[in-house]
Formats: C-alpha cells, structure tokens, sequence
C-alpha cells in the first residue's frame, strides 16, 4: 500500500499529460523524483552503494548523495520506460520480464513481500497485454508507462538494499535495455544533433527496427497491414532486452560478472544499432512472411 501511495505523483504526472498534453517532461521527470523520496521516506528505500569506487564513499560520507542518486535512478529508470513505450506490447513485456527477475531473486532471498509486489504487477501487465498485443486496443501512455517503471525501479531499491548480498549491478542489468536506450538517446541528441535531449525524434532503436526490418517485407499502408507492422516490431526488442536479463538472473551476487555483461550488452546494442542505421541489418534479424 506505501509503494502505491509513492506512486501516485509519478503516475498522475504522466495520467494528466495522457489526457491533457499539458505536462513537460522535466514537470513529469520531478514527479517522479518526488515519489523516489516518498518510497524512500516511507519504506526507507535508499541506495547505500552503487559499487563504484569512489562513489561509495560519498555516498557513505553524505547521506544526501545517496538521497540524490536513489531519486536520480528511479526518475531515470520510470522515465525509460515511457521513452520505449512505442509499439504496441513493447514496454509491457519488457516490464514483465523484468518483473520475473526480481521476483525470481526475492524469492532465492526469501523476501516475499518483493516477490509478491512483482508478480502482482506481472498480472496486472499481462491483463493489460490481451487488449494491448496485437491490436492495441488499449494502451498504457505516460501514466502506465511511468506507473510501471517507478515500481520496477522501487522494488529493484528494496531488493538490493535490503539484502547486501545481491549486487547493486543486478537491477542496473536486469533494466540494461531501457536504461541504454534512455542513455543513448541523450547521447545522440545533445551530442550528435546539438538538441534539447528532451526533444522528440524517430531514431529510437525500435523506430528503426519498424522503419527499416520489419517494413520491407509488409510494405502495404491499409490498416490491418500497418497494425501488423506494429506488432512486429516489438518482438525483436523483447528479445534484446532478454539478452540483459538471463545474465542478471544468473550472476546476481557477482557484481563483476555483472558489469561485464553490461559492457556486452552496450556493445551489443550499438552494433545493432549501428548496422541497422547502415543499412546493414544482421539477416537473421530479418523475418520473410512467405510473400
């Protein structure tokens, strides 16, 4: 019930911009930052240690640090799911096979009130996914998308601080997929194309996997074949953002193994993206539909 309390600026935040289109997005970045430090005040959910030396420290020294950073990375964390929030079952499937780790690693440290946070949003999203995959029918929006990110991001909080023994990289890999796509496209516009990293754009990686793999071979514009395309496309990043996940899962407690699986999936992620953007889309990314 706290962690639904805590959501409620985080998710209305993004519900008024839903039906409004009023609310910017640092308006929505700081909502969920406020709700980062009721979870934390509540449920004294705070990040002790990020396993960075040097960092640690500080955070040791200064309270306030470790404030700052735990409402720093759940506002980070909400806000990355709504920047994958693109196509129709893409960050609801993520979001649950992000939730099946947390609570596969609650479990293996008995804390059950985490596991049974996760699986209970792991039903509520694969109610979701009926209306939401293929057709969409329903969507999550800003509300959803940032509802869903904060309490993935809280219950990876507890999880670690909680239990020293699962590592502070756990969380960070098991969430790699949006957390990079968040990092990338800050990169890409600010330093790239000289934009406001706020500003909007069509170069989000599962926008050039619709736009250049999965549009070539259902090319027609009628509605059913577009809604087809949609629903194409989402596979692929579930696959990627799995690719993060089974090492987190395996290597929970070892934050070495895990920082290099980090380093692997970044290399894996620009690779991609780089070949797709080179027209040189890997072919066994490449699905033909017998046409």
């Amino acid at each position: 019930m706290l962690l639904i309390v805590s959501s409620l600026p985080a998710f209305l935040s993004g519900f008024i911009e839903d039906i409004t289109k009023q609310v910017g997005i640092r308006i929505r970045l700081l909502a969920t930052i406020v709700s980062a430090g009721l979870a934390g005040y509540l449920l004294n959910a705070w990040l002790s240690s990020v396993q960075i030396l040097g960092i640690d420290n500080l955070m040791l020294v200064y309270p306030f640090v470790a404030i700052f950073i735990t409402c720093f990375a759940v506002g980070g964390v909400a806000n990355a799911f709504n920047i994958i929030d693109g196509y129709n079952g893409l960050s609801a499937m993520v979001g649950v096979i992000i939730l099946t780790g947390i609570a596969y690693v609650a479990f293996q440290v008995s804390d059950y009130s985490i596991m049974i946070s996760a699986l209970a949003m792991i039903g509520a999203l694969l109610g979701f996914l009926v209306w939401n995959y293929p057709r969409g029918l329903i969507f999550l929006g800003d509300g959803g998308a940032y509802l869903v990110g904060f309490w993935i991001a809280e219950l990876s909080v507890l999880l670690t601080s909680r239990h020293a023994e699962v590592s502070k990289w756990f969380p960070l890999l098991l969430c790699f997929y949006p957390i990079f796509e968040t990092l990338f496209t800050i990169y890409r516009r600010v330093i790239l194309k000289g934009m406001h990293p706020g500003m909007p754009d069509a170069s989000h990686l599962h926008q050039l996997i619709y736009r250049r793999i999965v549009r070539w071979y259902i090319g027609s514009d009628d509605d059913a074949q577009k809604m087809q395309r949609n629903a194409m496309t989402s596979p692929y990043l579930w696959v990627l953002a799995t690719l993060s996940v089974i090492p987190a899962i395996l290597f929970w407690r070892h934050h070495i193994l895990l920082k290099i699986s980090s380093l692997f999936f970044a290399v894996v992620y620009i690779f991609l993206y780089w070949s797709i953007v080179r027209f040189k889309t890997p072919t066994y990314l490449i699905v033909n539909n017998g046409q």
